[in-house]
C-alpha cells in the first residue's frame, strides 16, 4: 500500500498503473484534509533525521538496506514516550497479553 496525498502526480493513469505494474494498492488522503497525512508525515521526519542527516550519497542497494535496517530497529528497539517508553512490537505485545 502507498499512501500519499491528492497531488495531481498521484492521480494520474500512468502512476496509478505503475503501482498497479508492482501490485500496490493506492491510498490517499480526504480531500482538503491536511491531518490525514500527518501521522506519515510525523515518521517520515523522523525517518530522515535519525537514518540519513549527513549520509552523504548512497547506492539504491545502500538505500535500500539503510531502511530496512533502521525499520526493523524503529519496531523492535525505539522506544517511545507514547507507547510507555516502549518499541512499537514491545507495546503491542503487551496489548495483546492483557486482552
Amino acid at each position: 500500500m502507498l499512501h500519499s496525498d491528492q497531488g495531481v502526480l498521484y492521480r494520474t493513469a500512468g502512476y496509478r498503473e505503475l503501482l498497479a505494474g508492482h501490485s500496490m494498492v493506492q491510498s490517499m488522503s480526504r480531500k482538503a484534509n491536511c491531518w490525514d497525512n500527518a501521522p506519515m508525515e510525523s515518521f517520515f521526519a523522523v525517518l530522515k533525521t535519525e537514518c540519513f542527516y549527513n549520509a552523504g550519497e548512497l547506492t539504491v542497494d545502500e538505500l535500500m538496506k539503510q531502511i530496512d535496517d533502521y525499520m526493523d530497529y524503529y519496531n523492535r528497539e525505539r522506544c517511545s514516550l507514547k507507547l510507555k517508553k516502549l518499541s512499537p512490537v514491545a507495546y503491542r505485545t503487551q496489548l495483546a497479553q492483557s486482552a
